[in-house]
């Protein structure tokens, strides 16, 4: 994600259209849609293989359960920081910078 955030802003910046805090908005915005749907269809995939393991039953059920839960839990965590936190955090840190210049 911090890939794409960059690119949007140098493109925006070298475009000479990062002028205030809206021109910021929009840069990361442009930059984090790039990355929704390859994140939300991984992470799709990931939990339809893992969720049936958790409704299983038989032999070796219960030793899989304890490894697909932290898996899922894992993947969930991941996508809200990677969709909602990263491209926030991003926001606060280049507007302080750029609300130096």
């Amino acid at each position: 994600m911090l890939l794409y955030l960059d690119l949007a802003y140098e493109q925006w910046k070298k475009e000479g259209k990062m002028v205030n805090t809206s021109d910021l908005k929009e840069a990361i915005m442009h930059g984090a849609v790039k990355r929704i749907r390859p994140k939300i269809m991984t992470v799709t995939v990931i939990l339809a293989g893992l969720v049936p393991i958790m409704f299983s039953h038989g032999t070796g059920a219960d030793v899989m359960k304890r490894i697909a839960a932290p898996m899922i839990g894992g993947v969930i965590t991941s996508t809200v920081l990677e969709l909602i936190i990263y491209p926030a955090i991003y926001m606060i840190w280049r507007g302080r910078k750029l609300a130096k210049n």
